[in-house]
């Protein structure tokens, strides 16, 4: 089978992203900025749908497990006149684990852990937080996603979820990925040998 297309969405913002908080397996819901965000990316997949001639009634429709992934689809399939609910689950796509960083901002865990802090700081892909995960780890289960898909696909998931599948499909490096910012309310287009953003 060709590549498959994905259509990739990272969630709308939340309180925590507003606030520059490492969110990683925490359940934190969609802001009103993240909504409007939302709404919009499911506008612009509607587009990009129509002018890649695919039946979005017929394409299959997954998310990260995470609340703010499953509202963010949820709002992405209203946009597209689709029953909001009827979407498939995988754990595989839920965000990096930050594990004792999670709930904290960036100077808050440098604060609490210099030394490894300035360790992740300069291999942010193979360093992870004490019960956290490592880029590495998530690159792996992206690639275990990436090989089950038998079609084209809309999924909706994470900032190092879409950074992990960038390196994973050779579209980015490991260096060049760790601090690649993940926009909110666009939709990033994974093809046969490419890569796009649109917003």
């Amino acid at each position: 089978m060709p590549s498959p297309t994905i259509y990739f969405i990272r969630h709308g913002e939340t309180a925590w992203n507003a606030e520059g908080r490492l969110q990683g397996t925490r359940d934190i819901a969609l802001n009103e900025l993240g909504r409007r965000q939302a709404a919009h990316a499911g506008r612009v997949l509607g587009d990009l749908l129509a002018r890649d001639g695919r039946d979005k009634t017929t394409l299959p429709f997954v998310a990260s497990p995470l609340i703010r992934a499953r509202a963010t689809m949820e709002l992405v399939r209203a946009e597209l006149g689709l029953s909001p609910g009827d979407y498939a689950l995988d754990r595989r796509l839920r965000e990096i684990g930050y594990g004792v960083w999670e709930g904290s901002t960036l100077a808050e865990a440098q604060a609490a852990d210099p030394a490894l802090y300035a360790r992740r700081q300069a291999d942010k892909w193979t360093v992870a937080p004490s019960g956290g995960e490592s880029y590495v780890e998530v690159q792996a289960r992206m690639t275990d996603w990436y090989r089950s898909l038998t079609s084209d696909i809309v999924a909706v998931a994470h900032g190092g979820t879409t950074r992990a599948l960038m390196v994973a499909l050779g579209h980015e490096t490991p260096a060049s990925a760790a601090d690649l910012y993940i926009e909110q309310g666009a939709v990033y287009v994974f093809g046969e040998g490419s890569l796009r953003k649109y917003n």
